[in-house]
């Protein structure tokens, strides 16, 4: 280990790490409302511009498509530009873009202005978590990047609130619900100027004089605070460099490295293709089976609402029982809850089954951000990430077309075969090709990883 991340991992949590978690974490929330946000939108715009199927489907997968582009660009760039000018530069292009399809009046525009906020929002998700996991120490990595996740279900409920009381109160409900979306984040753009860049990415592309600045400012606050930080352990570990753009990939799948870059590559796409497969398809199917609860306003708010203790407490059991078996026991249970709504036979069941549901499928990505942020070092850190997170935005795209060929020659227990399926794999995987995290700083686990 540098010295200056022996600096970093002294460090106790104090009012500077909980700044960095809200700065985040209100970034994840802010992505979440517009991601959900849509889907109270498009039933509006279908009436209002008169749209087909066809179209309304092209809209709805606007913002996946942007959210594949914006992980797969802030990846790479994090790593070569650094990590902050990528995170300031994708929140302002999300506002930018969302109060333009606030605007528009055609669907081709909306649907161009989607797509440029959908890539403002996904590389932002996509940046977050690796950029402010290389500030924290390992005794509380798992935890603090846990909860930063857990902003998403804060707001997914602003999104359903936002929509079932603002979208249909007006004729431009929907575009204040967009306004309302965008114009607090000019708010988080201005607080986030104290951010300061990643120390231990200062030191990997060579710039170790800022980096001892950098902490030396860190570490004053800390004594202004009145903590007395203990000497800085120095512990042997293999040295990093940052290289090019194309270096940067050959990295990740280079020696043993390779195997860890395919596992969270099958770990992201086996999450993400199931929970899109259950949550975009899951109420209508049940509809047609005649249980209409899944449309209703208390359906909505208790899916929603369960996701917060579904991060939570997977932030919680990151650091107990470590990342790999909080994310495989809670892909297992999602499927177990899977299983359940498909079974359910009344309306209290499936709303039991839908909160379980969604508690452990959302549970399972604070397990998934937090392990994503450390298994790479730190010259390609964020480069894994994001192409990680864009290739399980793959899997967001797919599942719905797929679910719907599966549907009518298979009916539910198709559907739902094929997704538990897919959730097994993916906690076996995690299982049988991860490594351990828990208890180790960031260059310990990249040296294990190139050893």
């Amino acid at each position: 280990m540098s010295m200056i991340s022996a600096r970093i991992e002294r460090l106790p949590f104090a009012r500077f790490h909980t700044h960095l978690l809200l700065m985040g974490g209100l970034g994840y929330m802010f992505d979440a409302m517009d991601a959900a946000v849509l889907a109270f939108i498009l039933p509006v715009l279908r009436t209002a511009w008169n749209l087909s199927s066809v179209q309304i489907g092209v809209l709805g997968s606007s913002t996946y498509i942007g959210f594949l582009f914006g992980a797969l660009l802030a990846g790479t760039l994090g790593d070569l530009i650094g990590r902050r000018a990528v995170m300031m530069s994708a929140l302002a292009l999300y506002c930018a873009a969302s109060i333009v399809s606030a605007m528009v009046d055609t669907w081709p525009s909306f649907f161009a202005a989607r797509v440029v906020a959908g890539m403002g929002t996904g590389a932002e998700s996509a940046i977050i978590a690796p950029y402010l996991a290389e500030f924290v120490a390992r005794r509380y990595r798992g935890s603090f990047t846990g909860a930063l996740a857990g902003f998403f279900s804060f707001g997914f409920v602003a999104a359903a609130l936002l929509g079932y009381f603002i979208v249909p109160a007006s004729d431009n409900g929907w575009r204040i619900v967009l306004v309302i979306t965008a114009v607090p984040v000019v708010m988080l753009l201005w607080w986030r100027r104290a951010l300061p860049e990643s120390p231990r990415w200062l030191e990997s592309r060579g710039r170790g004089k800022e980096a001892e600045a950098l902490l030396d400012r860190i570490e004053a606050g800390f004594a202004r605070e009145g903590h007395v930080l203990p000497q800085p352990v120095v512990e042997a570990t293999v040295p990093a460099a940052g290289g090019t753009l194309l270096a940067n990939f050959a990295a990740l799948l280079a020696g043993r490295q390779a195997r860890i870059t395919i596992m969270t590559w099958i770990m992201w796409l086996a999450i993400t293709f199931s929970y899109y497969s259950f949550f975009v398809w899951i109420p209508g199917l049940l509809v047609q089976n005649g249980m209409s609860i899944t449309k209703s306003f208390a359906y909505s708010i208790a899916i929603y609402c369960a996701q917060i203790p579904g991060y939570f407490s997977a932030a919680y059991f990151n650091e107990r029982i470590g990342r790999q078996a909080t994310i495989a026991s809670y892909m297992l249970l999602g499927g177990v809850s899977a299983l359940g709504l498909a079974f359910a036979q009344s309306d209290q069941q499936i709303m039991a089954a839908g909160i379980f549901l969604s508690l452990f499928m959302n549970g399972t990505y604070a397990g998934v951000y937090a392990y994503t942020a450390e298994v790479f070092p730190t010259p390609v850190r964020t480069t894994g990430a994001g192409l990680a997170s864009a290739i399980g935005r793959i899997g967001a795209i797919v599942s719905p077309i797929l679910v719907g060929y599966l549907y009518p020659s298979f009916g539910f227990a198709g559907v739902f075969g094929v997704t538990t399926t897919v959730l097994l794999l993916g906690a076996v995987t995690v299982v049988l090709m991860g490594v351990p995290t828990r208890g180790r700083s960031l260059e310990e686990i990249a040296a294990g990883e190139v050893a």
